[in-house]
């Protein structure tokens, strides 16, 4: 029995002993297609030579220094880089490097609350989000999520946060109504939400620019983001873009907010920034957002052991490179344009397929009892659950997941595949998604 305490406490998956490209391998000598990247994380593949040099040499220098004493090479190049390739507006701005993606969005909403108690308006304490959201899975970053079901247990312990709708047109836009009304409906409940709270209490709004795992990669309206950042402007709210999942070239452009035309206050990254070798996330922010506590304290009040750790910063400029070099954002358009061309052939006739969304790399097939009704199977069925292990045990990891109608019933599998999947792959993935379905709907009739 394993001394871990697993997800699932009772069961031990599967021992993986080594990854090659696109592919993990167990014990066993067994390959699995990493069609997800585990969640949008291995956007490289397994043992990229590159950033495994990097790593190796950068531990035989230094591994670890505390930034309460030392700053290091490799933070200060990682910081710079960003800023340089971060969206117009963040010339000046800073860096802060952590060790995951509800890190970086925790520190965020720190940053937030001491930029405005240094800029004297100490009363911004409210947060607005969005429904069906996720943010994260430590205490804050959980409290500014709007998916029900991941709240449910920890209720008690959240912080309150507003909710306004998602843009999710799949769900939400009515008939007769064009995409881009739908989009400016959708954001003007933020408007309404601020009046209602009190715009001198609102301090900041959170939202993903293509929503990942709670509502699988649903894309906003044209003009939505637009729309939000003039909203924010108007009232004095900060933009926080979480790219946690569709940032770092995942949706076609390094940062996911620059295919939407706005530039936010704050981006957190992670997942593609480190690429799966090194634990590692960051936010940006702007230097407005800087400034009142560089005139103020002059102290960031907040931190954490393992901040800007240097070995996961060392790993993440050769990500970069790689990038570059390789010409991997270019490529996550072509390649996203035959995945999508291949998912909507095999799938967009299906009787129990309501959708096919994504943008990149990025890409979700949301099942649904009824097509025309768009009505979702019971979340008692567990078909995102049945589809999991069938594909791992045809040796393909997916990302299915439950809840996207509703926050309970909803089922969609997302593909995240890595930037530098091939035809042969592409293929693959579709086929074996295809056999890991099937069966798993007729399980799912029969059990109904």
């Amino acid at each position: 029995m394993s001394s871990i305490l697993h997800r699932k406490i009772a069961e031990t998956p599967a021992l993986v002993v080594r990854g090659e490209g696109c592919y993990l391998i167990d014990e066993a000598g067994k390959r699995y297609l990493d069609a997800s990247g585990g969640a949008a994380v291995s956007c490289l593949g397994h043992s990229h030579p590159r950033v495994i040099e990097a790593i190796q040499r950068q531990v035989g220098t230094l591994a670890f220094a505390h930034t309460s004493f030392f700053t290091s090479e490799p933070a200060e190049r990682l910081a710079d880089r960003l800023i340089s390739l971060a969206p117009e507006g963040f010339a000046g701005g800073r860096v802060a490097f952590v060790g995951s993606g509800s890190e970086a969005m925790e520190a965020a909403l720190k940053l937030v609350r001491q930029h405005f108690v240094e800029a004297g308006q100490s009363q911004r304490s409210r947060f607005i989000a969005r429904r069906m959201s996720y943010h994260g899975n430590t205490i804050g970053a959980l409290g500014i999520g709007g998916h029900p079901g991941r709240r449910a247990i920890y209720e008690p312990l959240l912080m309150k946060t507003a909710l306004i709708s998602p843009c999710h047109a799949y769900r939400g836009q009515e008939a007769g109504e064009s995409l881009e009304a739908y989009g400016l409906r959708m954001a003007n409940e933020l408007q309404t939400a601020i009046e209602e709270l009190g715009p001198e209490t609102v301090a900041a709004f959170i939202a993903e620019p293509v929503v990942g795992a709670t509502l699988g990669s649903a894309t906003a309206a044209p003009g939505y983001f637009k729309r939000i950042r003039e909203i924010c402007d108007k009232y004095g709210v900060l933009f926080i873009a979480d790219e946690v999942m569709c940032g770092m070239g995942r949706t076609g452009t390094l940062f996911a907010s620059e295919a939407e035309g706005v530039t936010p206050d704050i981006i957190t990254i992670a997942k593609g920034l480190g690429a799966g070798y090194q634990p590692i996330g960051a936010l940006l922010a702007k230097a407005s957002v800087i400034q009142p506590i560089i005139d103020g304290t002059g102290q960031l009040a907040h931190g954490h052991t393992y901040m800007s750790h240097v070995v996961g910063c060392a790993g993440s400029l050769a990500v970069l490179d790689a990038f570059e070099e390789e010409q991997l954002i270019g490529r996550v358009k072509t390649q996203g344009a035959v995945v999508e061309e291949l998912l909507r052939s095999q799938f967009g006739n299906h009787p129990n397929v309501g959708d096919i969304r994504g943008r990149g790399l990025f890409w979700s097939v949301e099942l649904v009892a009824d097509r025309a009704t768009k009505r979702p199977f019971d979340a008692s069925l567990n078909l995102a659950g049945r589809i999991k292990t069938k594909a791992q045990e045809l040796g393909l990891i997916c990302y299915p997941s439950s809840g996207s109608a509703d926050g309970r019933n909803g089922d969609h599998v997302l593909v995240a595949p890595p930037y530098i999947v091939g035809q042969s792959e592409i293929d693959e993935m579709i086929d074996k998604l295809q056999r890991a379905i099937e069966p798993s709907l007729t399980a799912v009739a029969k059990a109904a």
